[in-house]
């Protein structure tokens, strides 16, 4: 099969492409290589992917509607969508929001657009967030939770994508999954990502700042938890049939099912680095939230989701790869 993975130079999408690869899917690469963080660091995930057979990468712009009419012009052996391209952070949307609207938003319509006139869609997977859950104090979150008063204008673009991706499957009978990612780490993470953040950090004898007093639960998810979820939805599109639930477009969990106190996993990080962290308390950021923590049970049930790697473990790998990439 040819799957169309947008956002292959980013931290998800590049593990996702070289997962497909390695099993001989074709995929087609599509990022616009921003400046939002380190475009080296893009770099160097692409030039992995360029050696891989049976890839091929277009750099452009998901929002940008003639590159991506031309792209999917140029290849209609396309059968799969794995669309992982967005502005990403929470904090970032308030310092910059009209990108979100741009890149989130308007970039998942046009790819809507493109993806309906296919000739052999086969499924259509995208990234939505633990974000669109906003301040709910019911734990652990589920899909069936109400999701209508997010937090940060990064979770309501995710949850705006959701909405729209209903209707498209309501319209055209576009078979769609959503997966509401729960903070993903691992090698080749995001700069922006407290594990990058805090290991730099402390790498460097610089102080950590740690929101809400430090007062804080994430389900940290690593990365290769997150690209076995990714695959096995792609390879079960919804149907329409009663075992499917009659729908056409499905949301999912992915995460770790084990929520962990920030300054536990700052512990774990010291312990890996060998190192002690100097650690700046502050009062919570607006936008962020005090804890995730994903019910997955639908995700085991329909996916097999099952992930297996705790911090203890997880942070180590990251750690290693950090200290190799950057030569420290």
């Amino acid at each position: 099969m040819t799957v169309l993975v947008t956002g292959a130079a980013g931290f998800i999408g590049y593990h996702v492409a070289t997962a497909l690869l390695s099993r001989g899917d074709r995929v087609v690469g599509v990022d616009n290589l921003n400046d939002y963080y380190e475009v080296s660091l893009k770099e160097a995930r692409l030039a992995r992917l360029d050696g891989l057979p049976g890839f091929a990468f277009r750099r452009a712009d998901v929002a940008d509607r003639d590159a991506m009419a031309a792209l999917f012009a140029e290849r209609p052996d396309i059968d799969r969508v794995v669309h992982l391209a967005a502005q990403a952070g929470v904090r970032y949307s308030l310092v910059n929001p009209y990108v979100y609207l741009t890149s989130n938003i308007e970039g998942h319509v046009v790819l809507l657009e493109q993806a309906r006139r296919l000739p052999r869609l086969v499924h259509f997977v995208y990234a939505s967030s633990s974000s669109v859950y906003g301040a709910n104090r019911k734990m652990p979150f589920s899909v069936s939770d109400r999701t209508d008063r997010p937090v940060s204008l990064y979770g309501a673009t995710k949850k705006a994508m959701e909405v729209i991706s209903d209707s498209y499957a309501s319209m055209y009978g576009l078979p769609l999954t959503g997966l509401r990612f729960f903070t993903v780490y691992g090698p080749w993470g995001r700069p922006d990502m407290a594990a990058f953040l805090f290991t730099r950090a402390i790498l460097a004898g610089q102080p950590i700042p740690v929101f809400n007093q430090g007062d804080m639960r994430r389900d940290f998810t690593f990365i290769d938890d997150i690209v076995s979820g990714v695959i096995a939805a792609l390879d079960r599109p919804p149907s329409r049939d009663p075992a499917g639930g009659g729908a056409l477009h499905r949301l999912y969990n992915l995460g770790n099912h084990q929520p962990e106190q920030l300054l536990e996993f700052i512990a774990t990080l010291e312990a890996a680095l060998g190192r002690k962290a100097v650690i700046d308390l502050l009062p919570m950021q607006p936008g962020d939230v005090k804890e995730t923590y994903a019910d997955i049970e639908d995700s085991r049930r329909d996916l097999g989701f099952e992930p297996a790697t705790s911090i203890a473990d997880g942070i180590p790998r990251f750690v290693a790869w950090y200290r190799q990439y950057y030569g420290v």
